[in-house]
């Protein structure tokens, strides 16, 4: 399975980034990626003022963009994210995934908004103008099942165990980690939420650019192993990573630990509506 990682510069114009996006995909799929995946806020320059601004209905523009791209280039697209306005005008932090046909085959809100403020360092308030996503996010294809989770949704290790236990051998991330909490802690909670899984663990973000939020970029995939197998820098870029879903068969016969749990001790409990 070859997947591509879009890391793409975000625009101030809706349309730009929707083209640039395109042009990104099918160069994918010109190097025979499987699927693609696209930042966090791909549309959309990353401030709690321009989400309802940018935000549209599913099957709006850049909605119709995607699918139609992964039709003509036979390729599943992980949508990034992009700002989604709902019927009753809430605003959530959508993330769409398309199959080879162009047909929508899972849709993930974003669960855990990206509320902080860090001394001498980043603050930011989602809640301002986003609503939270109350979905657990797994689905299907040829190759195997995926978690998908936004960006903030990673630190909650809680949350990538119940994809697991769901069957998802590979958990893909688009986020936008900015300077303080990027060189911290990007690689460190990507790899680890990949070995407590013993999963594929992939964060796609935007690349740097020096005016507003800034973001941290240094797009990433991570073994089961925890190992590091693809990473790019700040720059805006293309990277193509091939995963051996065989290496998780591996990890999980070499090292069990998903097996030696102690479930009658503790368990983790999905709550159902």
């Amino acid at each position: 399975m070859k997947i591509a990682l879009i890391q793409m510069a975000v625009e101030t114009k809706k349309e730009q980034n929707i083209k640039k996006a395109i042009n990104f995909l099918k160069q994918a799929k010109k190097q025979e990626a499987d699927m693609a995946v696209l930042p966090e806020m791909f549309c959309c320059p990353y401030a709690t003022e321009n989400f309802p601004i940018y935000a549209e209905q599913e099957g709006g523009v850049a909605w119709q963009a995607l699918s139609d791209t992964a039709k003509e280039c036979n390729l599943y697209i992980i949508g990034g994210s992009m700002a989604e306005k709902a019927a009753d005008g809430a605003v959530y932090n959508t993330s769409y995934v398309f199959d080879r046909k162009g047909n929508q085959i899972a849709k993930h809100r974003k669960m855990h908004l990206f509320d902080i403020a860090v001394t001498g360092g980043q603050c930011f308030k989602e809640s301002d103008t986003l609503t939270a996503g109350n979905e657990i996010t797994v689905f299907d294809t040829e190759f195997c099942k995926i978690g998908l989770c936004i960006c903030y949704d990673i630190r909650f290790p809680e949350l990538s165990r119940c994809m697991a236990l769901e069957g998802a051998d590979m958990i893909i991330v688009p986020g936008a980690f900015n300077m303080t909490t990027g060189p911290a802690h990007w690689e460190i909670l990507f790899r680890t939420r990949a070995l407590d899984n013993q999963v594929f663990t992939v964060g796609v973000a935007p690349a740097r650019q020096e005016k507003g939020y800034i973001s941290y970029a240094n797009s990433i995939a991570v073994s089961p192993w925890g190992e590091v197998i693809t990473r790019l820098d700040e720059k805006e870029s293309i990277a193509f990573c091939d995963i051996d879903l065989e290496k998780i068969k591996q990890v999980r016969q070499e090292l069990p630990l998903l097996a030696h749990r102690r479930t009658d001790i503790y368990t983790l409990e999905k709550k159902r509506k």
